[in-house]
């Protein structure tokens, strides 16, 4: 059984985590009163964090609506074919385009699921039409939108 080295967190990591996750535009001066630590040393336990791996970037929420991207599909691929190569394949041609936000393989009927983002149904339409369903590995696709969301959150469930 393979085993990954995760770092130790202790339960002041995972309160600055919590704390970063949620409110990330805060200055380390600002963590480091709400976490009662001195700025110097709440600056380098949040550089220890990014250093291990457990910080893997910091970024700027956007809403999508504001931007004018209102449609939200999940998109559920079947490739004709499950070897290495076609996996792979189907991986390099997905990893690049902006619009799919995320891509899970999955275990059952289905092999891929997409989470894949557009201004409106007629730009979905032509991402599939022009480029998903032409992917060489791809035997068919299954998708459907998003209507209301209910919960959507970035923050990972941090206990002590």
């Amino acid at each position: 059984m393979e085993r990954t080295n995760r770092p130790t967190l202790d339960p002041l990591d995972l309160k600055l985590l919590d704390l970063l996750q949620r409110r990330g535009a805060l200055s380390v001066a600002e963590v480091a009163s709400l976490t009662r630590l001195s700025s110097t040393t709440c600056w380098r336990r949040i550089q220890q964090l990014e250093n291990s791996g457990v910080i893997k970037g910091r970024v700027a929420l956007l809403d999508r609506n504001a931007l004018g991207l209102d449609v939200t599909m999940f998109a559920q691929v079947k490739l004709a074919t499950t070897g290495r190569d076609a996996i792979a394949q189907f991986e390099a041609a997905i990893r690049d385009r902006a619009e799919v936000l995320e891509c899970y393989t999955l275990t059952g009927e289905w092999d891929f699921l997409l989470k894949i983002v557009t201004r409106n149904i007629k730009a979905y339409e032509a991402f599939y039409l022009d480029y998903l369903s032409r992917i060489p590995c791809v035997q068919s696709v299954n998708s459907s939108v998003a209507v209301t969301v209910i919960k959507e959150s970035t923050a990972l469930p941090l206990t002590a």
